[in-house]
């Protein structure tokens, strides 16, 4: 694999090195200036864990039960577009690595490997994600299809409502599917390694569709989602139904109302407006208001496995990483994968034995 990966810093500055500036941009990039980005990061470092001492921590089981889910690590993987782009294969790369820890893995609607073979790769450890697009008839194609496919939960994202301007993507000239020009050749020629690797492979694309039955625009409004569609939606969906990109407290409230079995609280790491709150702090806000028993999920951020205690703390039932998981990827293969993915594990273990804790969630009321 060549460098070790000792830190998400240390994946995605390998990863800087190794992917094309276009495609590095795609996966890094946030909204506008990065503002929401660095203010959740900020507010996510500065939330602290108390150690505590001679507690007895010599068992740690940080396994977490999600849904149907037996969990042998408290964090997933959220959906991401395009994967493959970070490596070739690496869509199927998270989606093993979630059927051996048991844990859940997102696959995005604009997946560069279909629903159909994510969910068989995950042995049923994946969850559906969900854009509304246009007048929504597509929408529900692709809710009947992912039912075909033995998928138990969907996740509906909905802080989208129109794609937020990334001026690094917007720099490079980045599109779905791929549009090559002068600037993106010579980007791709002074990466020869991603490149010859990518071509070899067959260049990633937009794997759900495929078919003229089933299009997508990634450019095209989604505004026209309201809370008549959610009610469609919960209607005709019978599995688990977690609403994605909640930051408000009357809209988790109201989702809650309306039968969402989960929300995760989230910003799209940052990507969609640059001035949104830090949803580390929202999920307090949230938890607060919503009781100790209704799931919320969590992500945005996460870089390390204190994190993933940090987001327990703060009132998260689960947690999901993103981006880090394509620099491991770009970083190291399937082989960097595993690596950030057992580090991330033996972070939350060390921190719990620092806090004095031997299992999550975290009992906030233990004294």
């Amino acid at each position: 694999m060549g460098a070790t990966i000792h830190s998400y810093d240390d994946a995605r500055r390998i990863a800087r090195r190794r992917l094309p500036w276009m495609v590095f941009d795609y996966i890094d990039g946030a909204a506008g200036n990065g503002v929401a980005e660095a203010r959740n990061l900020a507010a996510l470092r500065d939330v602290e864990l108390q150690p505590r001492v001679l507690r007895n921590v010599a068992r740690r089981d940080i396994g977490v039960q999600v849904f149907e889910h037996a969990g042998q690590a408290p964090f997933g993987i959220s959906p991401m577009g395009m994967c493959n782009l970070s490596g070739p294969g690496a869509d199927v790369m998270l989606a093993r690595i979630a059927a051996k820890h048991q844990v859940p893995v997102g696959v995005s609607t604009v997946a560069s490997t279909s629903l159909e073979t994510m969910i068989e790769e995950a042995q049923g450890h994946a969850w559906f994600q969900l854009y509304f697009s246009g007048d929504g008839s597509g929408t529900a194609k692709l809710v009947e299809r992912a039912k075909a496919a033995g998928y138990k939960t969907l996740i509906m994202t909905l802080d989208v409502p129109e794609v937020g301007r990334r001026p690094r993507e917007l720099r490079r000239g980045f599109k779905m599917p791929f549009k090559i020009g002068p600037m993106q050749f010579i980007d791709f020629a002074l990466h020869p390694r991603w490149s010859l690797s990518s071509l070899m492979a067959g260049a990633p694309d937009l794997a759900n569709f495929q078919t003229p039955e089933f299009t997508f625009d990634r450019t095209e409004s989604r505004a026209a989602a309201d809370w008549d569609f959610l009610k469609r939606l919960r209607d005709s969906w019978d599995g688990h139904l977690v609403a994605k990109g909640v930051t408000d407290v009357v809209d988790a409230l109201r989702l809650k109302a309306q039968g969402v079995d989960a929300i995760q609280v989230s910003t799209h790491g940052g990507r969609q407006l640059d001035s949104a709150p830090p949803p580390i702090l929202a999920l307090k806000r949230i938890r607060d208001a919503i009781g100790p028993q209704y799931p919320l999920f969590y992500d945005t951020g996460m870089r390390s496995g204190e994190d993933v205690v940090k987001a327990y703390q703060m009132g998260a039932d689960f947690v999901f990483f993103g981006r880090a998981m394509q620099f491991a990827i770009a970083a190291g293969g399937r082989d960097g994968l595993a690596q950030y993915w057992d580090l991330l594990a033996d972070e939350v273990s060390l921190t719990l034995a620092q806090m004095g804790l031997t299992t999550l969630p975290i009992n906030r009321d233990v004294t």
